[in-house]
């Protein structure tokens, strides 16, 4: 039998013996349940009357995550795989839900969706944001742009920044080092250190937040090979919040966030470069007042984002800048106690510039806007059975008019613990102002892509809800696909729509049991498989699930050992994937692989002082995540935090 299989066994009946022992009633805690969720309504709705698996990471969650990176905790979500997470900590990061593209999930950031308009996949790089200063995530999946619009097309990452401790005064400091080695390597020494503070208040009518970040790491080599230099990362982050309520239903919330991230980065796969190098910074500030009456509520949120970047690579430097507004108002009507409708209308204006020695494009070319009326209703009834249905018209200033629509039943047993949830809906994603005025490849004639997911599933919560089961399937169909060319000969290359559809279909199945007061275990299963004539069409040699696991497995354990102490541990396994390499791309089946990550911390003074240790890919698992690149072995991190 593997040692390594021994090994965990050996460690996983260790800690259950230990909890039992410790506790002879076991079963009689309750899983702590997420109760309240915004995703699928942009209003705090229970769980319950949900008609979507809502998975729910709340500052608890983050808490037994210490060393861990934003990436690294999403992709233990089923149904998401953030790419890069396990390579050098300053490569790009692609997230995948349910095998969809970057471009077709969107990220919102205290309820404003945030992307870079300068980018080819109008995306947001996540390596922008510490989970240092993430407060709690929502992961909804399946198409949402009834309720966020174009991006929202295989789902929606909302996160929520810290903000002031319902204290009067309230402030927390911290540190942690770490070492940055790749499994062939036997080094130990520190190259990584994460340290920040924030404080904040919160009075009767004032609250304020200010929260400060800076990260510093080297010690690997993006790509991969004999003899590299060291690729090196920083990043430093701001957040500022201010909240204001002059009377009991009326509040003022400002906000303003600056980034700024500094990585080099190779030449391509399997080549070094000592030269190249990115620096981008990102400005954001925010408007979201709020008021409630007596059957609803109004709400704005509103934002204006500014990102520059500046790349070194090729020999010379290229400037780019986006430019990104956003106004969200929308109201929440109570008809009676068992419906609301939400309406509302989006305004957003991407605007952006590129300067090079090689391509010069003008923000009065690169920009467009959309201004998007919508309506969506919530029906709760007593009797078990919930509605969530609406739909959205988007008005695009180069595009025309395009309709989107979801429809969202579920039914809860009254006499059984088993919810039923099905949906169908349909979004569209326009193409980037990237895709379309880039020098080389863009293509102005570019038509939106056009995508429609239904899913049903179920829900069982047994045992007074000390043991919950989710499993829904989906299918997802995706029309018009934009995809990439570039002919090897002629140098000429193109962003084009595909012939045939991009399809995927799947299994996501999770499972949460309390087994006693000190141990709760979590898994979850996801089965993904695309089948893409759109690909295959351009790409005969190609299969669609590049990057993406056809399976995929994740289990957390978690162990309060006492009131003072915790010990967690998280195991990964993704099955082969397909990786590739240049144009015509060159298709390498990369191995499954299985990681093992394991945390402990302990407070020193209670609610005041605690440490924490992290051990990462435990075994030293030597794999490949993207093809030509490194990824990190066993590595250590140590930390300290301090509340006051």
């Amino acid at each position: 039998m593997n040692k390594k299989n021994v090994c965990i066994g050996a460690l996983f009946v260790l800690i259950t013996s230990c909890a039992l022992a410790q506790k002879k009633d076991t079963l009689v805690s309750r899983i702590e349940l997420d109760e309240v969720v915004v995703t699928d309504s942009k209003f705090a709705l229970p769980k319950e009357k949900s008609g979507k698996v809502i998975v729910k990471i709340t500052a608890k969650d983050l808490a037994k995550k210490l060393g861990q990176s934003l990436g690294t905790i999403l992709s233990s979500v089923a149904g998401l795989e953030v790419n890069g997470n396990q390579s050098s900590a300053g490569k790009n990061l692609s997230s995948y839900i349910r095998g969809a593209r970057n471009r077709q999930t969107l990220i919102i950031i205290d309820g404003i969706p945030v992307s870079d308009a300068s980018g080819i996949n109008l995306d947001y790089d996540l390596r922008l944001l510490p989970v240092d200063q993430v407060e709690s995530i929502e992961i909804m999946k399946g198409a949402a742009s009834t309720l966020y619009g174009t991006g929202a097309a295989a789902g929606v990452i909302n996160i929520k920044l810290k903000k002031s401790a319902k204290k009067e005064l309230s402030g927390n400091m911290y540190l942690n080092l770490g070492t940055q080695t790749i499994a062939e390597d036997k080094k130990t020494n520190l190259a990584e250190y994460n340290q920040g503070f924030s404080f904040g208040a919160n009075q009767d009518k004032f609250n304020y937040y200010v929260g400060l970040n800076n990260t510093e790491v080297k010690g690997i080599s993006e790509a991969k090979g004999v003899g590299f230099e060291d690729d090196k990362f920083s990043r430093v982050n701001s957040n500022v919040k201010l909240g204001f309520k002059p009377t009991r239903n009326l509040s003022l919330d400002f906000f303003i966030n600056y980034d700024k991230i500094k990585n080099d980065f190779d030449a391509a796969a399997f080549t070094d470069n000592t030269y190249n190098y990115s620096d981008s910074e990102q400005f954001k500030l925010g408007f979201s007042p709020k008021y409630k009456y007596q059957n609803g509520e109004l709400v704005l949120n509103s934002s204006a984002n500014l990102i520059e970047r500046e790349e070194f690579s090729f020999g010379g430097i290229t400037n780019y800048k986006s430019r990104n507004i956003n106004a969200d108002v929308f109201n929440k009507y109570k008809i009676n106690r068992d419906l609301f409708i939400v309406t509302g209308a989006q305004f957003q204006f991407h605007e952006m510039s590129i300067e090079s020695q090689y391509t010069n494009i003008a923000n009065e070319l690169a920009k467009f806007n959309l201004v998007d009326p919508y309506l969506n209703w919530v029906y709760n009834s007593d009797f078990g059975f919930n509605l969530n249905a609406g739909g959205r018209l988007n008005i695009h200033s180069n595009y025309g008019n395009y309709i989107v629509y979801n429809i969202n039943p579920s039914y809860n047993f009254k006499n059984l613990p088993l919810k039923i949830i099905t949906s169908y809906g349909t979004a569209y994603i326009t193409p980037s102002l990237y895709q379309l005025h880039d020098g080389y490849a863009g293509n102005l004639d570019l038509q939106p892509e056009e995508n429609a997911t239904i899913e049903a599933g179920f829900e069982i919560k047994l045992l007074k809800n000390k043991f919950n089961l989710s499993t829904v399937a989906f299918y997802r169909e995706e029309e018009n696909a934009i995809e990439y060319y570039s002919n090897p000969i002629t140098y000429q290359a193109s962003y084009f729509n595909a012939n045939g559809n991009y399809n995927a279909k799947g299994i996501e199945t999770s499972i949460a049991l309390a087994i006693s007061d000190q141990l709760n275990i979590k898994a979850n299963y996801t089965f993904n498989e695309i089948d893409s004539k759109a690909i295959n069409n351009t790409f005969p040699n190609i299969k669609a699930n590049l990057y993406n696991p056809k399976h995929k497995v994740n289990v957390n354990l978690d162990y309060q050992i006492s009131k003072r102490s915790f010990f967690g541990i998280d195991y990964q396994y993704l099955d082969k994937r397909d990786g590739f390499l240049g144009y015509p791309p060159v298709v390498n089946v990369l191995k499954a692989y299985q990681l093992i990550n394991t945390s402990a911390k302990y407070e020193l003074i209670k609610n005041r002082m605690t440490v924490f240790a992290a051990v990462s890919n435990v075994f030293n698992e030597d794999f490949v995540e993207l093809e030509g690149y490194n990824t990190r072995g066993r590595n250590f991190k140590l930390g300290l935090n301090i509340s006051l």
